[in-house]
């Protein structure tokens, strides 16, 4: 399994289309508090209909508590501050895809916890892609190393 980890995620839409790729692909969303809206907001609901109901969600109050679940696991950072690329690296079952929120990723202090960090090139004059295409790419990789995918 691979899980997705979204730190302080703040618009609904993305999560919705996050946990409504997670429900379809069997993936494990983590969530890290807080978030920027309301989680039983009609906006999400719309979006991921009923896939809810087969994706686990994780809560998690803070980083720290992520951390203190996650201290055996591999986790890795997608961010655009790194220069490797996503599909050089060797993905593992039970690996922690970590994304940031969309207005401002992750701060200084969680890119500096994570060892690994990857990132999905885009062209140099685009700032980022959108979270949830960028979760797809990311867990589509992940998946074809690993032989998960139907």
């Amino acid at each position: 399994m691979i899980n997705i980890a979204l730190y302080q995620p703040d618009i609904p839409q993305n999560t919705a289309a996050i946990i409504r790729t997670c429900s379809c692909f069997d993936l494990r969303l983590e969530i890290i508090k807080p978030v920027g809206f309301v989680l039983d907001e009609k906006k999400l609901k719309r979006i991921y209909m009923d896939y809810v109901k087969n994706c686990k969600i994780i809560y998690h109050k803070s980083f720290d508590e992520f951390m203190k679940i996650k201290r055996k696991g591999c986790i890795i950072l997608f961010t655009t501050k790194s220069k490797s690329r996503y599909y050089e690296f060797q993905f593992k079952k039970g690996d922690t895809l970590l994304f940031g929120n969309e207005s401002n990723g992750v701060n200084q202090s969680v890119h500096n916890t994570i060892k690994d960090k990857l990132n999905i090139p885009i062209k140099t004059e685009n700032r980022s892609l959108n979270l949830s295409s960028a979760v797809s790419i990311a867990a589509s990789e992940a998946l074809r190393q690993i032989n998960l995918s139907n």
